[in-house]
């Protein structure tokens, strides 16, 4: 588990500022669901916990000390779009994190090692619930099956955060529900620090134990990239729904629909 802390986080492209003046400090173990208008800069803030962005001003920490500036296998990452190579068989898209982490030059275990490899990704994928599926390709599988594919990739690394861009947004309701059971079931029983960008409000208070909300709370007509956004509400879930979205809804104006992204 990880704790991370963002101390005044500003983020900028040249005069466009994305983000300003971010504070968050998140305990090992939460699953925080991130929920905003389109352009806030919730995957902006995602990218930055990964290591793809870094801030422009602030400090980001994780566990008191700077977070590494470039991906690592510390934290996991799965997009909405399915991030699986398509000539690899399920098996040998888990084993390949596994290989490349290990064998940087030649991208290959072999013995020992490759056995013990292969029996962590055999255990990921019954983890995921792909246990019958180990000798099939993407292409032969549900858009549920693959985005199972993808989390048990992201997971092989044994990650102390998990980064989740809209997971399930692509996946009809049924399929979302069970993806919904197993996150949760994942979260749980490994101990993860969790952050999920959604673009469902619902799902962002069912899921997570905080739900932040991003928004822009200064705006100039004549300069619209001028201020950026910044967590407007940080809340912590447990009550129920209505007091949920009816206090999200006075406090920033978000609908209480499915949101655009």
């Amino acid at each position: 588990m990880s704790a991370v802390t963002l101390k005044n986080i500003w983020k900028t492209y040249g005069r466009d500022v994305v983000l300003e003046r971010v504070n968050l400090h998140v305990k090992s173990g939460e699953f925080v669901t991130v929920v905003g208008a389109s352009g806030c800069g919730k995957t902006t803030f995602l990218r930055m916990l990964l290591g793809e962005e870094t801030p422009t001003r602030g400090e980001l920490l994780m566990d008191g000390r700077p977070m590494p500036a470039e991906p690592g296998p510390d934290r996991g990452v799965v997009f909405q779009k399915y991030s699986v190579f398509p000539h690899l068989n399920a098996l040998n898209n888990v084993l390949v994190a596994e290989e490349f982490g290990r064998a940087r030059l030649t991208g290959h275990l072999f013995g020992a090692a490759r056995r013990t490899a292969r029996d962590k990704a055999v255990a990921m994928l019954e983890a995921v619930g792909l246990q019958q599926a180990l000798k099939k390709y993407p292409h032969e599988l549900s858009g549920g099956m693959q985005q199972r594919l993808a989390i048990a990739q992201a997971l092989m690394k044994d990650p102390r955060i998990l980064l989740l861009d809209e997971p399930f947004g692509a996946l009809d309701p049924g399929i979302r529900k069970d993806m919904h059971a197993l996150i949760l079931d994942l979260w749980k029983r490994r101990g993860l620090t969790i952050f999920m960008v959604t673009h469902d409000l619902k799902e962002g208070f069912y899921l997570g134990t905080r739900l932040l909300v991003f928004d822009k709370v200064r705006h100039d007509p004549q300069a619209p990239n001028a201020y950026g956004a910044n967590i407007t509400y940080d809340i912590p879930v447990g009550r129920t729904e209505p007091e949920i979205l009816a206090e999200i809804r006075d406090q920033t104006g978000l609908p209480l629909a499915t949101e655009e992204n």
